[in-house]
């Protein structure tokens, strides 16, 4: 539901918050030198692989009960307000070119709609109900992850997505960056990264952003690994949807094979341009209908591909 907060609680509110905090020692910030600000941005900005570090455990423990439910079919929803939304936006389309998933298999919800990615829609991100209205257009499953983004873990939007999806059992992430959030504490998994006082105050687009962005590639990227969408350090399951995509699908089954190029054209061309499927052509020795078989009976992953053909069964 729309928040009801009067604005002299709200403001209470926000003082307790770490990422609202003011610095008195930056208030003549602006009287500094370009270099010198520069330089205090960066040391702020170096900060937060530290803090990012410190929750390491829970990111892991999140991964891990994602996996399997993608695995079974089950989507990844981000959901957020503001920068937020914006980062998860951002996350989830970079997938379908990164690991040749389905556009609907990682999304992006940001409060607002897509009008928010680049303007303020007022009062999107004080609504709960409007999450839950968010979510139930997607059909959510028991089978989902929602992972709710909030730098301050109390926005009404992110915080009402967490609970929806709950409710309906699918799993759930709170991301914040302020300990003791509703968010965490309405999730699963509750992952608090906290980057401290920003260097303009409350500007959370800052360090909070760049924590949640951190995050965020490591809860796609490392599930994706889990999904086979990876041979060692490999995008294999990359989508060729340029040129520089198509030369680096050619490098990466060059590096996997160690094949010539007349031989890794010959291996594309057999597999409709599959990366997974012509290294496993090349490195098995198979044709093109096998490669895929195998792929298919092995979920996908190449190295348990290539593990059934040098270890056959039956």
């Amino acid at each position: 539901m729309a928040s009801s907060s009067h604005p002299r609680d709200l403001r209470a509110e926000l003082e307790t918050l770490t990422t609202e905090a003011f610095r008195p020692e930056l208030a003549g910030i602006d009287r500094l030198e370009t270099l010198e600000i520069a330089t205090l941005m960066n040391g702020e900005d170096a900060t937060v692989p530290t803090a990012v570090a410190a929750r390491l455990p829970e990111i892991a423990a999140a991964i891990d009960a994602i996996a399997p439910r993608m695995a079974r079919g089950g989507r990844l929803v981000y959901a957020g307000a503001g920068t937020a939304g914006r980062l998860g936006v951002l996350d989830a389309s970079e997938c379908p070119p990164t690991f040749n998933t389905d556009p609907s298999r990682v999304v992006g919800l940001i409060a607002g709609g897509p009008e928010a990615m680049v303007t303020s829609v007022e009062g999107a991100e004080d609504s709960g109900e409007l999450a839950a209205a968010d979510l139930d257009a997607l059909g959510l499953t028991d089978r989902d992850t929602v992972v709710g983004v909030s730098a301050s873990g109390r926005t009404p939007y992110a915080v009402g997505a967490v609970r929806h999806a709950r409710a309906l059992g699918a799993l759930t992430v709170g991301l914040s960056c302020n300990a003791g959030s509703p968010l965490a504490a309405a999730a699963d998994h509750g992952i608090e990264i906290v980057v401290g006082p920003e260097l303009l105050t409350g500007s959370t687009r800052l360090k909070a952003g760049t924590a949640q962005k951190l995050v965020l590639n490591m809860l796609s990227t490392i599930t994706m690994i889990r999904l086979g969408k990876t041979y060692g350090n490999l995008m294999v399951d990359v989508r060729a949807s340029n040129d520089k995509l198509r030369a680096r699908s050619r490098r990466i089954v060059a590096l996997a094979t160690g094949a010539t190029d007349e031989e890794i054209e010959r291996a594309l061309t057999a597999t409709g341009g599959e990366v997974k499927d012509a290294i496993l052509t090349i490195l098995a020795g198979v044709d093109g209908p096998t490669a895929a078989r195998l792929l298919a009976e092995n979920g996908g992953h190449l190295r348990a591909a290539l593990d059934d053909t040098a270890h056959p069964t039956g």
